[in-house]
């Protein structure tokens, strides 16, 4: 499931961002629902904090991605979307861990 830009779209529209990636498939979301494979790569906008893009695989992506749209919809920095409390164990609980 993917949001927002690419990398490649990113870096052409000369935006300055990070990006944070990972293989999450040990995390607890993850072994839960018995899936191997689980990952994630998100940018966000080094002024603003601002996302840019996500990019996810695995357990509960089709649900988690529809956070990021929102967050990203509303102009929601990565900071206040990371430190939103959401309910545990769930695959928006993770949300925190990509920012």
């Amino acid at each position: 499931a993917a949001v927002g830009l690419s990398e490649h779209e990113a870096r052409a529209q000369g935006l300055k961002f990070r990006t944070k990636s990972q293989k999450a498939s040990d995390w607890f979301t993850a072994r839960q629902a018995a899936e191997k494979i689980y990952g994630f790569k998100v940018l966000v906008e080094e002024n603003t904090g601002h996302i840019l893009g996500a990019h996810l695989l695995g357990p509960h992506a089709d649900e988690v991605i529809n956070l990021f749209a929102l967050a990203m919809r509303h102009g929601m920095t990565a900071e206040a979307v990371a430190t939103t409390m959401f309910a545990y164990p769930t695959g928006a609980s993770d949300i925190g861990y990509m920012l």
